[in-house]
């Protein structure tokens, strides 16, 4: 009896300190710049999640020590049916564990591919999912700042959530130098290190609902530079004879108030609430989609993640990663990833 109390209380601390030995690796369901996310299931409750595993060595390389902790940082103080949110976070002497919510819809650049274009009902649906995200966040004091379609992500019935904190930041007067994102979906303001605030991510939504009414963005290029050259040389609006058919002037309209370059003339600038009360979403049911009551238009077909072999695993062995990882100077910049959510209800 003795030795069962012995095996409870080391089980128990393990589940405490969190490790990936907590975990079974079930499938991969993508990869990232600093490594691979994949379909995991905790072995205490058989429960499923979506676990991010970065490699420290490559976060190093590529200098974003700043933007996993920060990302870590947010979702620590977030939760909300509309982001992806983060249960836990650990470490270990290679690597970053970062555990989420499992959706298994697939992001919606995945169904932009597959789709090209869709109808004016799914599209007004995916816009009222974002700005409830954007709506959460900005409560929060927090500007996104990566609002694209590689960062959304649909659940199983087919309702968006907001994910990737990674370059999210707490708003504050003096942020022309936070210039991070990504072309195409990058604000004018941000682009032209210029102080910004909420209205970029409404640009961002603006090019994302523009895309899918068009199946292209309004300012393309290979480069930044390209980009940033169309942005100002012109200001693209939607012409009605553009608009897909059976597509209303109010949809144009929204679109074209959101993509505006200057953000001052842009909607929900001076006031966000004007983002949810324009006239496309006159007859919508906010009050039902908060509550996932709707219905949503477009259903996902399962996504299976990526096409997984046998090499899928965790361990990135390089010799130069071990050189990176003996640098203590370096390796306690990670000292603060870690977060349990269960401890945190019991507090």
């Amino acid at each position: 009896m003795g030795n069962c109390n012995v095996m409870d209380k080391k089980e128990e601390f393990q589940e405490a300190m969190q490790s990936i030995r907590n975990y079974e690796i079930l499938d991969i369901l993508g990869k990232g710049g600093f490594g691979k996310v994949f379909k995991v299931k905790r072995k205490k409750n058989n429960q499923l999640y979506a676990m991010k595993i970065m490699s420290k060595a490559k976060i190093i390389q590529k200098k974003s020590i700043t933007a996993v902790i920060n990302e870590k940082n947010l979702l620590s103080q977030l939760h909300h049916p509309f982001i992806v949110n983060m249960h836990s976070a650990f470490q270990d002497r290679e690597n970053l564990y970062l555990v989420l919510d499992l959706l298994s819809g697939g992001d919606l650049r995945y169904h932009i591919y597959k789709n090209k274009r869709f109808s004016e009902e799914e599209a007004q649906f995916f816009a009222a999912c974002i700005i409830i995200s954007l709506e959460y966040l900005h409560q929060q004091g927090i500007i996104h700042r990566d609002l694209k379609p590689e960062n959304l992500v649909l659940d199983e019935q087919g309702f968006l959530r907001l994910t990737d904190m990674g370059i999210a930041r707490v708003w504050r007067p003096e942020n022309a130098s936070d210039t991070s994102g990504t072309p195409g979906y990058m604000a004018p303001e941000v682009m032209c290190k210029q102080n910004h605030g909420i209205a970029a991510d409404f640009f961002a939504l603006g090019v994302i609902i523009y895309e899918c009414m068009l199946g292209r963005r309004p300012y393309v290029g290979k480069t930044r530079q390209e980009i940033r050259e169309q942005i100002l040389s012109k200001q693209v609006q939607i012409k009605r004879s553009q608009l897909p058919v059976a597509w209303t002037i109010e949809a144009g309209d929204f679109v074209n108030k959101l993509i505006q370059r200057k953000p001052e003339k842009r909607l929900g600038t001076i006031n966000p609430s004007d983002v949810k009360n324009h006239p496309w979403f006159n007859s919508f049911d906010w009050d039902k989609l908060n509550q996932k009551k709707y219905d949503p238009p477009y259903y996902p077909k399962k996504f299976n993640g990526v096409e997984g072999t046998q090499d899928d695993t965790i361990e990135d062995k390089n010799e130069n990663n071990f050189i990176l990882l003996r640098n203590n100077t370096l390796c306690e910049q990670f000292n603060e990833y870690c977060y349990n959510q269960e401890a945190c209800i019991k507090k």
